[in-house]
């Protein structure tokens, strides 16, 4: 069995308003996901879970399924509450992780990725982009996701030779977990959440990272504008940022967004290994921005600690999978 949850507000939010940013409408999400069920009908999955929502994407995608010649899977919507709310994709997570899904394919951003992550357990994330600024989600093509999810599902692979175990943040707050981040933390000075998208430097005080890519955009480009910090490394990176009146450590420039290249002034910038914490002492009101999104309020006096852990999600690189594929000749003769 395979789940799908696909987030219907991804690639909408601020950012197509103050940045170049791709929109990537439900119609499309539906055509994906109908891509998505005929690669897992080839690869031998005979039934798929799908997470329900507000625009019926998974409904949709059965009803004007377009004919192919070989069986698709029985299509099952979860029997739950649709809040349009980050809870419907735990929720879903968790109910699909019940019914023994072998693989669950995510349409959405790393927001969404990080939601899920928070319920999968064991179970193998195969996330495509549908967002923004995305780093863990990458714009695979939907049958080449079904069919690798459907290999995953089937154990055809084995997982640790076409998926990688993510590092996370786990966010602390007087010593009290409360929340997670698979790519980056930012603190933002003030408790303003509002469109909760991250698309400026305005009051960003520091962000903490797990990966940093030159080729990514967002909060981690402005770590990897230092150095490159791969996802298998055993460490993160933390930076603060300059601020108003203070000298800045280090001037760069780095894609906070699609089309924003701004200028960055930074403070410093230190390595931290797996298994430790950063620590502060808030000053003043300050809001945690989670992969791109403000979650998380805090107030002076909290004591934040972001502990850096190895032990996050199983996420799958379709090339991996396909290529071991093709080596094991599983698809001749289907």
């Amino acid at each position: 069995m395979v789940g799908i949850i696909a987030n219907p507000a991804s690639g909408k939010d601020i950012r197509r308003l103050v940045a170049s940013a791709t929109t990537i409408d439900n119609r499309e999400k539906v055509s994906i996901i109908q891509r998505v069920l005929a690669g897992l009908g080839v690869m031998g999955i005979d039934r798929v879970g799908i997470m329900p929502e507000a625009y019926r994407m998974g409904q949709r995608a059965v009803k004007s399924m377009p004919p192919v010649d070989h069986p698709l899977p029985q299509v099952e919507m979860l029997d739950m509450a649709v809040t349009e709310r980050a809870e419907d994709s735990i929720d879903a997570t968790r109910a699909l992780v019940a019914m023994g899904a072998g693989c669950l394919i995510v349409l959405g951003g790393d927001g969404t990725t990080r939601v899920v992550s928070c319920a999968c357990g064991e179970v193998p994330l195969l996330p495509i982009s549908t967002g923004t600024n995305n780093v863990l989600p990458t714009f695979v093509e939907g049958t080449i996701a079904g069919l690798a999810a459907g290999a995953v599902a089937q154990r055809l692979v084995e997982i640790p030779t076409v998926a990688i175990r993510h590092k996370w943040i786990q966010v602390l707050v007087n010593g009290e977990p409360r929340d997670r981040a698979l790519v980056d933390v930012a603190a933002v000075r003030g408790q303003f959440v509002g469109a909760r998208a991250i698309w400026g430097l305005e009051n960003l005080r520091l962000i903490m990272v797990t990966r940093a890519a030159p080729t990514s955009i967002g909060i981690s480009a402005i770590a990897a504008a230092i150095a490159r910090l791969t996802p298998s490394e055993p460490r993160g990176m933390v930076v603060n940022l300059a601020q108003p009146g203070e000298t800045p450590w280090r001037t760069v420039r780095a894609p906070l967004g699609p089309g924003l290249v701004p200028r960055i002034g930074l403070a410093s910038a230190e390595p931290l290994q797996v298994g430790q914490a950063h620590e502060i002492v808030v000053d003043e009101p300050w809001v945690l921005a989670l992969d791109g999104e403000r979650e998380t309020l805090l107030h002076p006096g909290d004591h934040l600690s972001l502990l850096l852990r190895d032990d996050g999600p199983w996420i799958v690189d379709s090339q991996r999978v396909m290529a071991q594929v093709a080596a094991q000749g599983t698809l001749s003769g289907v």
